[in-house]
This record gives structure tokens, sequence and C-alpha cells, in this order.
């Protein structure tokens, strides 16, 4: 027993030492001329963990440049849809370095804007919008149109994160060459977004697309702020879903120049029929549109693709209706008027918090506000005055 043990100790032995001398000397002790008949190659040196090759290709596109204003607006207009979603990027961007960059490129493309059709769509959540726009979808682009999708997606107001699944949920019209689908983050900032949003539609236009679809985030304040931007507002609603006419608030019905009854198939053909004729009778009861249509109550089935050709030539009619009493360029003139107070607000809300004295005092006034040492409005008031004081001081 103890021979064993003896033998087991001396290969372990053995074995550590061969170990930590070829872990010293990178050789193999075997080699020594104390061993006779042992003989062990070398082998190679083992490769770097990482690739010098790839982590300098992965840098040198990391700093790859800019387009020129002039490359960007020559790929937009060719209708380069890898060059259009780099631009919507900068569009996106909060860097003031491609805000500068973008607001150029949409300076040049505005020219060439304003062709399209802006179609505003709504509903409440799993009323099947994305079903819905990708039947209409592909019902316009075999007709020869060319469609973009820009969809406004609610970000998290926790981790400010977005799911922008559209894409996914659009598998057909995704793949189709006639038409380019943007979901487009809130982040927070529902103004914001729809600032550029309208900057998007501008570059789509000038793209080549000649209908636009705006897909809000579901029935609430943003339905206000797209409709400021569209021509054409469609509000999807369902039947069944309980009270139809308690589950919307009267504003957004009041916007909506068609309401469409989606899911009208199998069993609730019936039931969508009775929602329609219920709304009907509440539009009577509204006063009447400033652009003098009469909203219009429509069903359809998205997934069986029914009733989406009488949905479009609605649409049409519409268009043709407001054109020819002045009513459409009327309305895009003051949403152009609107949008540019819109983006003065943004842009001194912007400057007004970004500056450093007023970062400084934000937080001593709140908590004096909070001891009630002084109210709300005085604090307010009081970093107001410092920041025209400011703004004078750089003049």
């Amino acid at each position: 027993m103890w021979n064993g043990f003896f033998y087991f100790n001396n290969r372990y032995t053995f074995a550590k030492k061969i170990f930590e001398v070829t872990k010293k000397q990178n050789k193999h002790i075997e080699n020594e001329k104390q061993f006779k008949g042992l003989t062990v190659n070398d082998g190679i040196d083992q490769p770097s963990s990482f690739d010098d090759n790839s982590i300098k290709r992965f840098l040198k596109k990391k700093r790859k440049k800019l387009l020129s204003v002039d490359e960007y607006v020559s790929g937009i207009l060719d209708g380069n849809i890898t060059i259009l979603s780099q631009a919507v990027t900068l569009v996106e961007s909060a860097k003031k370095e491609h805000q500068q960059i973008a607001q150029n490129i949409i300076l040049k493309c505005l020219p060439h804007s304003g062709k399209s059709v802006r179609i505003g769509i709504t509903g409440v959540p799993g009323v099947g919008k994305s079903t819905f726009i990708e039947s209409m979808g592909k019902y316009i682009t075999r007709q020869g149109g060319k469609l973009a999708v820009l969809a406004i997606d609610p970000s998290s107001e926790r981790s400010k994160g977005s799911i922008l699944g559209d894409k996914t949920r659009m598998e057909e019209l995704s793949a189709d060459s006639n038409a380019y689908i943007r979901p487009s983050p809130s982040a927070g900032s529902l103004g914001g977004v729809a600032r550029k949003t309208r900057e998007t539609i501008i570059l789509c236009e000038a793209a080549g697309f000649d209908t636009i679809f705006i897909e809000t985030v579901g029935v609430g304040q943003s339905e206000t702020v797209v409709h400021s931007m569209v021509d054409f507002f469609l509000l999807l609603m369902l039947a069944g879903a309980g009270d139809e006419l308690q589950g919307i608030k009267r504003g957004i019905m009041e916007m909506a120049d068609v309401i469409t009854i989606n899911k009208a198939d199998g069993s609730n053909i019936e039931k969508a029929e009775m929602a329609r004729v219920q709304y009907l009778n509440a539009l009577h009861l509204f006063p009447s549109t400033d652009s003098g249509w009469k909203p219009k109550v429509l069903t359809c089935s998205a997934v069986e693709k029914k009733g989406i050709s009488t949905i479009w030539d609605t649409i049409s009619e519409y268009l043709d209706f407001v054109k020819s009493n002045g009513y459409f360029q009327h309305k895009r003139n003051e949403q152009s008027k609107f949008w540019m107070y819109e983006t003065i607000n943004d842009q001194l809300k912007s400057n007004f918090y970004q500056n450093k004295g007023i970062k400084e005092m934000a937080d001593d006034y709140e908590n004096k506000v909070l001891n009630e040492e002084i109210s709300s409005f005085v604090a307010a008031k009081k970093m107001l005055d410092y920041y025209y004081q400011s703004q004078k001081d750089k003049e």
C-alpha cells in the first residue's frame, strides 16, 4: 500500500515539475538528455485572443466620415434607401453637428417635397393598425404607388427604450421595394419626435414616395400632434369591445375624416355594422368640419383584405373635395406656420435648460419649493429672470 502511495506521489511530483518548468521556460523537459527515448515537439505559439486586423477594420468603420450634404441630397433624390435612412438618423440625432447637417439636407430637399399624400392612422391598442397598414400599403404599391410608413413608437419612461417592432409586424410590406418603413422612438418627448417626423416626411417626399403613412402610438396626446402634419386622418376602431362611444375621446373623433371599424370578419361582421351605425349617428351631433367634408364611417377586414379598396377610394374622394375648395393648401399653410412656432418653443426650452447657471440653480430652488420656503411661481420667475439677464450679458 505504502509503495503504491510513494509511486503515485513521485509521479505527481514529476508531473508537477514538468508543468512548472514548461511554464517558466516554455519548453518540454522530456527533451532533456536524462530522459532517453522521449521526444516532444515544441508545437506552435498560441494565437492572440484578438485579431488585430479585425480591430483595425472595426475602428476604421467607427471613424467613417459622414457624407457631404450634397452627397446625401443626391442619394435621396435618386431614391437610395440606405442614404435616406442615414439622413433620417441625422435628423433624429441629438448631436449639434448632426443637426446642422440635417437642417442643410432638409433645406435642399424642400423644393422637391410636398407632392405626397400625408395620412395619419391611429386607433386603440389591439385594433390592428400594423395589419391594416400592411394591407393598405400592399394595395397602394400594387397600384404603382410608393409608400413610406413613419411609425412613432412609445418609449419606456423607466428604461427610455423602445421596441421598434413595426417592421417585424409588417413582414410582407417590409420586403416590398416600393415601401419604406421607419419606426422612431418617442424618447419621452412627443413634440420632439413629432417635429423630427415632419422633417422626415420632407426627406421621404424628396426620395419619391407619393404616399406617407404616419402611425401613432395609440389614442392620446400624440393624435393631436400628428393631426397637425397630415392631410387626412383615419381612425381605426373595434366592434364588440364594450361601449364604443365611451371608449374614445370626442376630440379624437372630431379630428377623424374617416372612422373605420376593423376586424369586420367572421362572426364579428354584424357587430361591426352595428358599431358603424352608432358612430355615424354620433357624428351627426358634432359641429361641421372646417373643410366642409362630412366624415364617413366604414368597415373593413385587414386580415381578409376586405374593404381596403373602398377606404382608399374614400381617401381619394376626400382629397379631390378639399383640393377643389382650397382647404388642402390652406391646411398645409396653417401646419407650416404651426411648426415654425413649435420649433421656436422647442429651441427656447432646450436653450433654457442647457444654461449652465439654470442647471446650478434648479436643485436649490427645487428644495426651497419642497420645503415651502418659496412658491413654485416665484421660483420659476427668479430662474427666468436670471436666464433673461444672462442672455442680455451675452449681447
